[in-house]
């Protein structure tokens, strides 16, 4: 009887589990994470950076919920999104890394879509808060002003990357610059790097971005 109840318990056990899983067999969901990880969102804001209609992301946002891959906060008549911890954000590092490691069409994607954007190594995180600390590079963030506010890495710069070309004049010609943005699929550091390099400043992108950051402890501002 004692081994039946424990097998029992140990299929809900793993069916509990399973859900987290399910939750994140979506790419809406994923994309959702990715938006959710860089600060608090509305339905409607997510729906109109994700492309999808408000009715289903509102659908996904319940199974993340549900799933406590997100919190929930409610303002008057409308309710905020955010990522429920860091673990989230680690969670989703290790399934991308496993991913890349071990299926076949993500490498060949990303063979093909990302490899050839940068022809220069990345920056580890620790490297980039070294440098930083001892004023030898300037770290810029390229994502959205509410975004940047959010949190941000420390002494960062936020210049969005739709009005760079017209602010260069605010990044010091001498020093390399360390571009980021929202994580290591998000294009926006990859184009910052390509214009600045354009304009001979000498630039490199963070290996990922600040979930990433965030997640391995590392100190974030506001």
């Amino acid at each position: 009887m004692t081994k039946s109840t424990d097998a029992e318990h140990k299929t809900r056990l793993y069916e509990a589990i399973g859900r987290v899983a399910l939750a994140l067999g979506s790419a809406g969901r994923l994309q959702i994470l990715e938006f959710v990880a860089q600060g608090e969102r509305s339905v409607d804001a997510l729906a109109a950076m994700t492309g999808l209609s408000v009715a289903n992301t509102s659908k996904h946002l319940q199974a993340l919920r549900q799933a406590g891959l997100v919190s929930a906060r409610k303002a008057g008549l409308r309710v905020f999104y955010s990522i429920a911890g860091n673990d989230v954000s680690a969670l989703l590092s290790a399934l991308r890394e496993v991913s890349e490691h071990r299926v076949a069409e993500v490498e060949r994607l990303l063979r093909t879509w990302l490899a050839h954007r940068d022809d220069l190594e990345a920056v580890p995180a620790r490297e980039v808060l070294v440098r930083a600390k001892k004023g030898l590079v300037v770290v810029l963030d390229v994502r959205p002003v509410e975004e940047f506010s959010a949190g941000h890495l420390p002494g960062a710069v936020n210049i969005p990357i739709h009005e760079l070309e017209k602010r260069l004049r605010e990044l010091p010609k001498r020093k390399e610059v360390i571009a980021y943005c929202r994580g290591p699929y998000c294009l926006m550091s990859y184009d910052a790097v390509s214009l600045l390099r354009k304009k001979g400043i000498k630039a490199r992108r963070l290996e990922a971005g600040l979930p990433e950051w965030r997640a391995t402890g590392l100190p974030v501002e506001r």
